[in-house]
């Protein structure tokens, strides 16, 4: 049998990465991924192939037509007659992914990483490590890294297939759908909604709990609620599904909202109410490799199962289920496994929701730092006073910065408006490193930027902005 230092069971963002830091931290590496696209192995997972890339590809082509369509006019632009041509936008997403994921093939090729494409399981230990069965090929590997990830969550009550899709289904309509049901008001639902709102679609989307993005800080869903519904989402909260019934045409959904019974039509379903872990064909069962009672894998604060040598990374561990996440777990398990003092700031992860406006955070919101007992104090920003968003005619939003009334030290920071999936960084950044919102505040920022509205919302948590 073949020999590897490391075998990594998984080739998404934790797979992917964790095989080639391994690679680069001098293992003889190999991958065994089972992704397939149009019936081709294709690296990535699920974020390259039918997540995060193709839908920002998506998104971005969504948001251009309802410029187009709304805005240009304000810009002394006239256009005349734009429409959609679905099929075209398509295949400049799978183009988009196609560049992505074979960029990896390429990565692993330059990093000397063995693929295989297909299942991996576990099948026994010997005295030279872990058994797998690699594809059908069986190896042996001193380190195995679980990176399989996660799988969209199924309503019982209406199974995917025909009209009731998930994401990757969400992704590839040919045609755009007159009305469109979304079960689910998450980051997924809300996107893709999004999407097919803006090329002229009429969505009504479907949430069980009480309230909208109830993981955010209050004001930012406050704001992002009246910003969506501005746009046309029409939404529905408190919501009890009794049944799902689904036809050539279309698609039947019934749901109780408070004491009234709503029966209502749709061209298409999309179903997006979470994901679970993905360790199906992984022959847990069969060599002991322990998982929780929600189908996770197992591990210690080094990634370690209960199985020596034999690790997991990435969604299938649970936690934050973000490509960003999955990708750092898998740098700080290589340098581990090197010896090395591998590390992830669990509290400083940025989340980011990709609609317009964009929503971004990090750390604790003001209400999670207070029921854990901190002093807290604020500042608060609008984009609305900012020179370049008025520049860009998109004023919307603002942002929010969460310090230790004590200490100042920055416990979180929330930010609703155009492009702060890319301001959120340098706030992660000091937090990082501790940082305070007086440090952030001194930090000079180019004038004028976007990014001027986080130094301002610095500035604020002492009472002190500049420009409102």
């Amino acid at each position: 049998m073949d020999s590897y230092d490391v075998l990594v069971i998984g080739g998404g963002p934790a797979g992917y990465v964790a095989a080639i830091r391994a690679a680069q931290l001098g293992f003889k590496v190999a991958c065994v991924d089972a992704f397939e696209r149009d019936g081709k192995a294709s690296l990535g997972g699920t974020c390259l192939n039918v997540g995060c890339i193709p839908s920002k590809a998506m998104l971005d082509s969504s948001e251009k037509f309802e410029m187009i369509q709304t805005e240009a006019e304000e810009h002394g632009i006239r256009v005349e007659g734009a429409s959609v041509d679905v099929a075209k936008m398509l295949s400049r997403k799978n183009g988009v992914v196609d560049k992505l994921t074979g960029g990896i093939a390429y990565l692993f090729k330059k990093n000397k990483i063995q693929p295989f494409h297909g299942l991996g399981r576990l099948v026994r230990q010997d005295e030279g490590g872990w058994v797998v069965d690699a594809a059908g090929t069986e190896v042996v590997a001193r380190h195995v890294i679980v990176a399989t990830g996660s799988n969209p969550r199924e309503l019982p009550l209406a199974p995917f297939g025909g009209h009731i899709v998930e994401n990757s289904g969400a992704l590839n309509f040919e045609a755009v759908p007159g009305k469109l049901g979304v079960i689910g008001a998450g980051v997924i639902g809300l996107e893709l909604g999004s999407v097919w709102r803006r090329l002229g679609a009429e969505v009504t989307i479907l949430e069980a709990l009480p309230g909208f993005l109830m993981a955010a800080d209050d004001a930012v869903s406050k704001e992002a609620l009246k910003q969506f519904k501005k746009q046309g989402l029409d939404f529905h909260f408190g919501v009890n599904i009794s049944s799902v019934e689904q036809d050539n045409s279309g698609v039947t959904v019934t749901y109780k909202e408070g004491e009234q019974e709503v029966s209502a039509r749709f061209d298409k379903l999309i179903v997006s109410i979470g994901r679970v872990p993905n360790t199906q064909g992984l022959g847990a069962e069969n060599v002991g490799l322990e998982l929780d009672e929600r189908g996770f894998v197992r591990v210690d604060s080094h990634y370690r199962t209960n199985l020596p040598g034999v690790y997991a990374i990435g969604d299938v561990i649970g936690g934050a289920m973000l490509a960003h996440k999955a990708e750092e777990e898998g740098v700080a398990l290589a340098e581990m496994l090197a010896g090395q003092a591998g590390h992830v700031a669990y509290n400083a992860i940025p989340w980011v929701i990709y609609t317009s406006p964009e929503i971004a955070w990090a750390g604790l919101t003001e209400k999670a730092a207070k029921e854990q007992g901190l002093n807290v104090k604020t500042g608060q920003f609008p984009f609305s006073a900012n020179g370049r968003a008025l520049g860009h005619g998109d004023p919307r939003g603002f942002v929010k910065v969460v310090a230790d009334a004590g200490t100042d030290k920055i416990l979180g920071v929330h930010m609703i408006g155009a492009n702060v999936s890319e301001l959120i960084a340098e706030v992660v950044a000091i937090m990082e490193f501790g940082g305070s919102a007086e440090d952030l505040a001194r930090t000079i920022h180019a004038h004028p930027t976007l990014a001027e509205v986080v130094k301002e919302a610095a500035l604020a948590v002492d009472g002190r902005a500049l420009h409102m």
